[in-house]
């Protein structure tokens, strides 16, 4: 039994934020961004992403297995997945799990769905992506405010009579000692609330947030990616045996348009395939990719998409990449 990709949906919410028209915006490429009013939770996009998977005619009552990667899950305790898995009308004899990770979220699931898949622990599995990153940030930092949208993902990974996995070649890398680049300081139980001054403050550029707020040091994330991102694509296709021209799509984690310009470079992907859209939506953290892939999917329907190539990075510090066969969705 071997894992592959079923369907991929999403959803994003109905509120949009128009980014200003100017220098930042043209460079980002970031036009607007779909944003969480202030009661809607990351479970709540989640749950709507499932249901549009469910109406799509997956069948609810085949899923053995939930997993939902998000940072902002709706308590501490308990899981998230736990009370999607209520919420959603699953079975009660499922394994349900939370992953706490950001940009390379959605890669990190499909290697634990093919993990469970192929070591026979589970046939259907359902990976949520889920992620209100709108919640940490305060509207007066402009360093993040423009870049981050809103918006979740439904993947079904399902176990397929082959000889050869729809999810191949994964790699993994992680370098904690970054982790201070782009973080939410306050609110964890290293720094609990009611502990820290929580006044906003402004920095030298004229960027608000507080304690509690997300920071982001966006040259150590850019030079991170620009060191991290090309070794990646190397080590994938070293592992599937693979060269570059054998790849039918290249799809990285969609952080802004600048960024993806500057690595296509760095890989020596200019003459390929890849995508590179981001104007809709802003960086939706672990569902930028899946998002991303249904977009392509989509918009080339006569293209083979036996070997696409994801790239997540970002949050961690954290990557990971590998190829997927996109050849069994419906």
């Amino acid at each position: 039994m071997k894992a592959y990709i079923n369907k991929i949906v999403y959803t994003i919410p109905e509120r949009i934020d128009m980014n200003p028209p100017g220098r930042l915006t043209r460079k980002t490429g970031i036009r607007e961004r779909h944003i969480t009013n202030d009661n809607e939770t990351a479970s709540d996009l989640a749950q709507q992403a499932a249901n549009k998977l469910f109406a799509a005619g997956v069948d609810k009552g085949c899923i053995d297995f939930l997993i939902l990667c998000t940072q902002s899950p709706d308590y501490f305790l308990p899981t998230t997945a736990c009370l999607l898995q209520d919420r959603l009308g699953l079975p009660r004899d499922i394994g349900a799990t939370d992953i706490d990770l950001g940009c390379s979220g959605y890669e990190y699931g499909l290697g634990l769905a093919k993990g469970l898949i192929e070591s026979d622990q589970a046939q259907n599995v359902l990976l949520l992506t889920a992620e209100t990153y709108s919640k940490y940030i305060n509207p007066e930092d402009h360093s993040v405010w423009p870049l981050f949208g809103d918006g979740a993902t439904a993947t079904l990974i399902s176990g397929e009579d082959c000889e050869d996995s729809g999810i191949i070649g994964l790699v993994y890398g992680t370098d904690g000692s970054g982790g201070h680049n782009l973080i939410v300081p306050g609110g964890g139980m290293k720094h609990r609330f009611g502990t820290y001054d929580e006044s906003v403050k402004e920095d030298e550029y004229g960027n608000k947030r507080s304690f509690s707020n997300l920071y982001m040091n966006g040259s150590a994330i850019m030079e991170f990616g620009l060191e991290r991102v090309p070794e990646t694509v190397e080590k994938v296709l070293q592992k599937t045996h693979l060269s570059k021209e054998e790849i039918d799509y290249y799809v990285f984690h969609q952080a802004n348009r600048f960024m993806l310009q500057y690595l296509q470079q760095k890989c020596g992907l200019l003459d390929y395939p890849f995508w590179n859209d981001v104007k809709h939506y802003g960086n939706t953290v672990s569902s930028s990719i899946p998002i991303a892939l249904t977009d392509l999917l989509l918009s080339h329907p006569e293209t083979k998409l036996n070997k696409v190539m994801l790239v997540g990075f970002g949050v961690g510090l954290s990557w990971a990449g590998c190829v997927v066969n996109l050849s069994k969705i419906s």
